[in-house]
């Protein structure tokens, strides 16, 4: 008897700031991805204050690509993602994207309800789940909710939750070169260890399939691996004070670079 095999679908985690005027290139990507002018997109705008400005934009962008079934779907409280038409949205969509804004929003909104369910059930069938800033944030199994840039690695500068789950064993961060974000995301790995840090720069994303991603757009992604440290002193700090962290990987990964998050390893093509 054929032993059956785990089908799950792509994502597109966007660092924020994507190219939504010229070539469009992640956008772009993210279309063909979701079944190109077939594309059935539900633009997911829980995230942001501004849901009719945000979402219009989006749709502008999808037509504009080709894409004819584009709808937007806005759950303002947590009653709407028990809808009916937002559930049937889901049931049928080949691509769902995030938009950006506050990702304590989307879990607060979103996680442990029936809209929730629905997304993981049609991700586990093979749609796609894309997502920019707030959208890339929520991915993770733990979510970085706030903290201080342009800073050394302290344990009191950053605040991680429960995200959506979507990609388990990583932390992500956006807006990253831009914002210098090193020290939080540092700092939000070195509260659990076992997860891969991924920071992705504007106008940048990974698209992941499986257990491999591979980086588009005009920035780079860091990864930073706390898997195999020789030292810290995590168990002597005091809330305030600097993190020492000796032996800690590092990987930048511009355009066309791919990572295996299994080995942890880049994937480097002679």
């Amino acid at each position: 008897m054929p032993v059956a095999t785990e089908t799950r679908g792509q994502l597109v985690i966007i660092g924020g700031a994507e190219d939504k005027q010229g070539d469009c290139k992640i956008l772009r990507e993210f279309v063909r991805c979701s079944g190109g002018l077939q594309a059935q997109i539900v633009v997911m705008t829980v995230a942001t204050n501004l849901p009719g400005e945000v979402g219009s934009d989006y749709i502008d962008v999808f037509k504009r690509l080709g894409v004819e079934d584009v709808r937007v779907i806005d759950t303002a409280r947590r009653e709407d993602a028990s809808e009916a038409k937002a559930l049937e949205a889901i049931t049928n969509a080949t691509g769902v994207f995030f938009t950006g804004g506050d990702q304590s929003r989307i879990t607060s909104v979103l996680k442990g309800t029936e809209l929730d369910a629905a997304l993981h059930k049609r991700y586990a069938e093979g749609i796609v789940v894309g997502g920019t800033s707030a959208g890339a944030s929520m991915m993770s199994e733990t979510m970085i909710v706030d903290g201080d840039a342009e800073t050394h690695p302290r344990m009191d500068i950053v605040e991680i939750d429960s995200g959506m789950s979507f990609m388990p064993d990583a932390l992500i961060d956006q807006h990253f070169a831009q914002r210098g974000r090193l020290g939080r995301l540092i700092s939000g790995v070195a509260k659990e260890p076992q997860l891969l840090g991924i920071g992705i720069d504007e106008n940048t994303a990974i698209i992941v399939d499986n257990h491999q991603f591979s980086v588009i757009g005009a920035g780079a992604v860091t990864i930073v691996d706390l898997s195999e440290v020789t030292h810290t002193n995590l168990d002597s700090l005091l809330k305030d004070e600097g993190l020492a962290v000796c032996g800690a990987k590092l990987h930048i990964l511009p355009d066309g670079y791919r990572f295996d998050m299994q080995t942890r390893q880049p994937i480097v093509n002679p």
